[in-house]
Parts: structure tokens; C-alpha cells; sequence
């Protein structure tokens, strides 16, 4: 381990004020940032019917992601859990999409159990900002094609959020199978391998034609559900 990771570890007792305050900042700027955005975006309010959507694409996201496969030291391909997440902030811009990652964070961290609670910090990169930062497909809101590349881009930052836990905190845990040589690598490996995982085969199924079609209805309805909306407050 680094210099510079040795000294985070050994000065960890003496910080938790300031992680605490770290995370509460950044919390705070993503969902200012996303308020703003959404401002920029024209989203609409959800309706009844965005709600039982989004309330929906949660629950399927919570359920499929007790369907996988885990690896020893956490993490997991899932069946397709972050998809669903991100569809809610495909369709309705970062301010839901941010709020709905969000709360998937929680359900992940209560469904851990802390069995993976190392400290505050730790545990806002590997559930809290790593699931939150699903909802940046909502910056993709109303895109053609923005699903894909807003999905590809959200999986990939939440690696990065796991691979700074990694750094930070996971180090020691390091297989002595893994080539010493490699170590500073470990951590990209060991999270982009079960990200990346699922990233792929999810690209694979939501491109079939007939999957690709029903996803592409269903975003059709949501976005003509939108304009109803905004037509009745008008009239």
C-alpha cells in the first residue's frame, strides 16, 4: 500500500468528523446540481402514473438483485438490477433519476447488512455514491439512443466510486494469489470485473429487437404521460 493510503488509514480516527462532512457536501451538490439540471431539462412533475413506473422499475431493480452472482469480497453480476435503475432516470430526467438512485443506495446498503461497513467513507463509495451515481442517465433524458450511452457512462462512474473504496480501505484484503506485481491494479480489476460483467450482457439483451422495442414503448408512454400532464395544467 501506497504512502499516501497509509497515512488515510492510520489518521482515519481522527477524520471521521470531516468524512462525515465530505459526504454530506457532496451529497448535497449532486442533488443541487441534478435540481438545477432538471430546471435546464424542462422535466415534468411525476404524475400517478410516473410514480407507480418509477415505484415499479425500483422494486425490479431490489428483486433482481438478489438474482447473482456474488463474488468473495463483495460485489456481484446481478440480473440486470442497474438497468432498471437507470431506465427511471432515462425517462424522467437527473432530478428523479438522482432521487431514485439514491434511495436504491439505501435498499443496498440495508440489504448488505453491514456486512461490508468498514467506515463511514468506505461505505459512501461502495453503496451510497456508487448507486447514486446511476442517476446520471438522467442527463441523457429525452436523447436518442441517450439510454445506452447514459447507461454505459453511469456503470462505469459507479466502478470508479468501488475502485476508491478499493484504494482506500480494500487493499489489505488482496488475494496473495493475486500477482504482487499487479497490485496497483487490484482494485480496478477486481470492481470492473463484476461491473463490466453486467454491463455486457445487459447491452446484449436490451438490443435484441423484440426487448428493444418493448423498452422503447414503454419510455413512448411515459413521455406521452408527461405531455398529458403538462397539456391539462395548461388547459
Amino acid at each position: 500500500m501506497s504512502t499516501f493510503l497509509r497515512f488515510i488509514e492510520d489518521h482515519y480516527e481522527l477524520t471521521n468528523a470531516g468524512y462525515y462532512l465530505a459526504v454530506a457536501i457532496l451529497l448535497l451538490m449532486i442533488f443541487v446540481a441534478a435540481f438545477f439540471i432538471s430546471k435546464r431539462q424542462n422535466t415534468k412533475e411525476l404524475t400517478a402514473k410516473g410514480l407507480t413506473f418509477a415505484g415499479v422499475a425500483l422494486a425490479l431493480a431490489f428483486i433482481t438483485s438478489y438474482i447473482k452472482y456474488e463474488l468473495p469480497m463483495g460485489g456481484s453480476v446481478t440480473l440486470f438490477s442497474m438497468f432498471f435503475v437507470c431506465l427511471i432516470g432515462y425517462a424522467y430526467g437527473v432530478r428523479v433519476g438522482f432521487s431514485a438512485a439514491f434511495a436504491y443506495s439505501i435498499l443496498q446498503f440495508l440489504q448488505s447488512g453491514g456486512k461490508y461497513f468498514l467506515s463511514p467513507f468506505q461505505t459512501c463509495c461502495d453503496y451510497f455514491f456508487a448507486f447514486t451515481a446511476l442517476g446520471i442517465v438522467g442527463f441523457w433524458y429525452g436523447r436518442k439512443k441517450g439510454l445506452i450511452t447514459g447507461y454505459v457512462i453511469a456503470a462505469l462512474i459507479r466502478g470508479l466510486f468501488h475502485t476508491l473504496g478499493g484504494y482506500i480501505f480494500w487493499m489489505d484484503y488482496m488475494p496473495d494469489s493475486f500477482p504482487k506485481s499487479l497490485a496497483a491494479v487490484y482494485p480496478i480489476v477486481y470492481n470492473y470485473s463484476f461491473i463490466l460483467a453486467e454491463m455486457v450482457l445487459t447491452l446484449i439483451v436490451i438490443n435484441i429487437p423484440a426487448v428493444k422495442g418493448a423498452i422503447e414503448k414503454v419510455v413512448a408512454s411515459v413521455s406521452d404521460d408527461n405531455n398529458n400532464s403538462e397539456t391539462s395544467a395548461q388547459a
